[in-house]
């Protein structure tokens, strides 16, 4: 019966605090209204200090450290109310609402693709699986990509963002950010890596190997077993197999497709030579306009946080609140500032659900860095 009566008061005091809650959050949109109408920050960081000293104090040394975890959550939970509220329907959430209306109800099969290397590349073969009918356009470089969707050279980019095995493709999260596109969709591959050479060729007489670097990684296992090869990194496996061509010589090979060996006339000294089966690169379709496909459940973004304890647990909260599966997190630090980081998050929602928007929006108005990469679905 002891135990009853507490979970009693217990909830006599819950029911107290809920009421003071709202009365607090009430005041608060007050507050928001104020700041609105005067054109004020949301945060004063001054303020929420000189709360935290008196609420220390007043629980004394035991609660202290408790209660300031408790008070600094409902300043987070005021400054998202009033972030709410000052950015209203939003323009992110309008843009996103004329994507929703205007964007065709299916996937176009056709259009110029840009992708990185030559014919045989990885990047051609995810953009065959979108688009049958494509034209594609070759380029040395990812920022050539880039470049070429954001100055209306080709309508569509296709980039590698992400190996099952080896993580984060850096080079092309850092370009991210200098540039303006839009993420339309995603394929997801399974890569099967072969050593190829000329025909003829044995496998103990190889003394180069070429490829792309993250190719040579996925197969580093296999790789230990020659020792005194020489590995040469090269912008792709498509350039890789077609500079065992271009050599002429029994001792140099590729880490190439089985696509390339055809492509090129070569033979397979060994097949599936990855480190392990399960090997998936992911492929993004780049565009330079929003457009938000029927199916579409992932959304990607981009967003900084403050240089201070919690700040991350706070952003993160707000997914959590709303039941929200993080699919990807990944920070990057931003050049020209010490230990200040860039976040990339990929996320499974809608775009019709209104709380999503308003999340969205919130996010837009109270994080200067905050950039909407797209709203996709994975192929």
């Amino acid at each position: 019966m002891e135990i009853t009566k507490c979970r009693e008061k217990i909830d006599q005091i819950d029911d107290q605090l809920i009421r003071l809650f709202n009365e607090r959050m009430e005041i608060s949109r007050e507050i928001g209204e104020h700041k609105r109408k005067q054109n004020t920050p949301v945060l004063n960081p001054g303020r929420e200090r000189e709360i935290l000293r008196r609420i220390a104090a007043s629980s004394g040394k035991e609660l202290g450290a408790y209660s300031q975890v408790l008070f600094r959550m409902l300043f987070d939970l005021s400054r998202s109310y009033q972030d709410r509220l000052l950015a209203g329907d939003g323009k992110l959430g309008k843009e996103i609402q004329n994507a929703l209306d205007n964007t065709p109800k299916i996937f176009p099969k056709d259009g110029t693709v840009a992708c990185q290397g030559i014919e045989g590349a990885y990047s051609q073969l995810a953009a065959d699986r979108l688009f049958p009918m494509a034209n594609v356009m070759f380029f040395n470089s990812f920022a050539g990509v880039f470049q070429a969707v954001e100055k209306n050279l080709c309508k569509y980019g296709m980039l590698p963002i992400e190996n099952s095995l080896h993580g984060t493709v850096t080079e092309v999260y850092d370009l991210m950010r200098n540039h303006n596109f839009y993420i339309l969709r995603s394929v997801k591959m399974q890569i099967n890596h072969v050593l190829l050479g000329l025909p003829g060729t044995k496998l103990n007489r190889i003394k180069e190997i070429y490829s792309h670097e993250q190719a040579l990684w996925q197969c580093g296992n296999f790789l230990k077993n020659l020792p005194g090869v020489k590995l040469n990194v090269c912008e792709n496996t498509a350039v890789a197999a077609k500079k065992v061509v271009e050599a002429g010589s029994p001792e140099i090979a590729a880490i190439s497709s089985e696509n390339c060996a055809k492509l090129y006339g070569l033979h397979k000294l060994h097949a599936d030579i990855q480190n392990s089966d399960c090997n998936y690169t992911r492929f993004i379709c780049i565009g330079k306009e929003m457009a938000i496909y029927p199916g579409a459940d992932r959304i990607s973004i981009m967003v900084s946080v403050s240089h201070e304890p919690g700040s991350l647990y706070r952003l993160i909260a707000k997914f959590a609140a709303l039941g929200v599966n993080l699919l990807k997190l990944e920070s990057r630090p931003v050049e020209g500032r010490d230990f200040e980081f860039l976040f990339y998050l990929d996320f499974e929602s809608s775009l019709y659900s209104p709380e999503i928007i308003q999340l969205l929006n919130e996010l837009a108005v109270s994080n200067e860095s905050f950039v909407f990469l797209g709203g996709y679905n994975q192929v």
